[in-house]
């Protein structure tokens, strides 16, 4: 099964905890801080696996989550980190944050790795909290949480050419005529339901040829599924038009090559100018030449190409002529390696005044995360990192009343008499 879209949800590994221990040895009876720091939590990856093809393994499994790194031990012994999880995709795949639509990743070449959610950092043990005044800290740090969030997975697949056209205009009977690629092939409009792949050989170096389903008028707008269909285009470097000329149907060939190009130029004007063919199909029927003629005039003053997929007459040449324009053509560049930061890194911190109290946002609320709250040695430590801050400077700015619980993540401290103080001081 061909499956295109997924939505997924990551999570990186909690960083392990640092612990609070003291050297215990015989004949060391006041031995220092050695508590160890807590292990990394693992990352969540996503590789490129050039064996698959479709997105369809997401179906059964939409929760990845990496491993939580180990708390850290006595005599400064460190936490293992977590382990990683390893997503596999196939080439062609892109990932966008679910909430707000950023571009996080563009998967191309096999073997490519992108860190999509980190993991969380470990917390510091007690032999960091160390200083002249504080001999024997009580003091560590909680692991850091992991990122974690829904993205969104599309695979555009990666071809060279791309075939375009109204259903039953002979796209797929061409991909099976020069490649292994054999699509359901039937004579009844939407036999293709799925894009197809094929390698073209035999025209100098091979290529890759894509048989995308038959575009109808408003696909731009997501009719006929056009939307799912145009996207697999936009990494083609060259697109053949096809047009039906057989004189059986009641399509107009000038009329249909017009709706073509609409959407395309509708859909994307960077996908609607790159080079193009347009091929007349189905020349083992053609019946009126003049209709022929007006495909011409209005392709002019670029050619069309007449062909018939069944009998191979003028198959060769265009082919011949598909390689001329992909050794001229540029490869097209991708997105590659994005930041996996989905969200731009936060300096300096302000105050907002809610219905449930003052808020302090901003960069402090990373380290409120790793503080032990309800350990009033830890707590204080953290307001004396506020401090130097200068977050009582800001407060006294924003004329904040004394008696007001200042809130931090899970935590709160008490803004009193112009500094701020833990439970255990008031």
């Amino acid at each position: 099964m061909f499956i295109d879209e997924a939505r997924i949800y990551l999570e990186g590994g909690q960083g392990g905890n640092g612990a609070i221990s003291f050297r215990r040895e015989k004949f060391v009876p006041n031995g220092g801080p050695a508590g160890g720091d807590g292990g990394s939590g693992g990352d969540v990856i996503f590789e490129v696996d050039s064996g698959l093809s479709t997105l369809m393994d997401f179906r059964s499994q939409r929760h990845y989550r990496a491993r939580p790194g180990e708390n850290g031990g006595n005599n400064n012994c460190y936490g293992k980190g977590g382990d990683d999880v390893i997503v596999r995709v196939p080439p062609g795949t892109l990932v966008y944050h679910d909430e707000d639509g950023a571009l996080i990743a563009d998967l191309v070449d096999p073997g490519q790795r992108q860190v999509i959610a980190r993991g969380g950092r470990g917390g510091r043990g007690n032999s960091h909290f160390v200083s002249s005044v504080h001999r024997t800290p009580k003091v560590a740090e909680r692991g850091q949480p992991g990122q974690s969030l829904w993205v969104r997975l599309e695979l555009n697949l990666l071809a060279d050419v791309g075939l375009v056209g109204f259903p039953n205009a002979g796209k797929s009977t061409l991909i099976s005529r020069v490649s292994s690629a054999r699509p359901r092939i039937a004579d009844y409009p939407f036999t293709t339901l799925v894009p197809n792949l094929g390698v073209v050989g035999g025209y100098g170096e091979s290529f890759v040829m894509a048989d995308v389903p038959g575009l109808i008028e408003g696909a731009h707008t997501g009719l006929g599924l056009g939307h799912a269909f145009l996207r697999h285009l936009k990494r083609t470097r060259v697109l053949v038009h096809l047009v039906d000329m057989d004189p059986m149907t009641t399509r107009d060939p000038v009329n249909d090559y017009h709706i073509i190009e609409h959407e395309l130029r509708t859909f994307s004007p960077e996908l609607a100018d790159r080079p193009r063919l347009v091929v007349a199909t189905k020349l083992d029927l053609l019946g009126s030449r003049e209709e022929l003629r007006a495909l011409e005039a209005a392709v002019a003053p670029a050619p069309v190409y007449a062909i018939s997929s069944v009998t191979g007459s003028g198959i060769d040449a265009l082919m011949w002529v598909v390689r001329d324009i992909l050794d001229r053509t540029p490869k097209l560049k991708h997105a590659g390696m994005v930041p996996s930061q989905l969200k731009p890194q936060v300096h300096g911190f302000d105050v907002v005044v809610e219905e449930d109290g003052v808020h302090l946002v901003g960069d402090v609320e990373e380290r409120a995360a790793m503080t032990y709250w309800g350990n009033p040695e830890a707590e204080e430590y953290f307001a004396e990192y506020l401090r130097r801050r200068g977050v009582p400077q800001l407060l006294r700015k924003r004329s904040i009343d004394t008696d007001t619980r200042i809130l931090i993540g899970e935590g709160q401290l008490l803004w009193k008499e112009g500094d701020l103080m833990v439970e255990s001081q008031i």
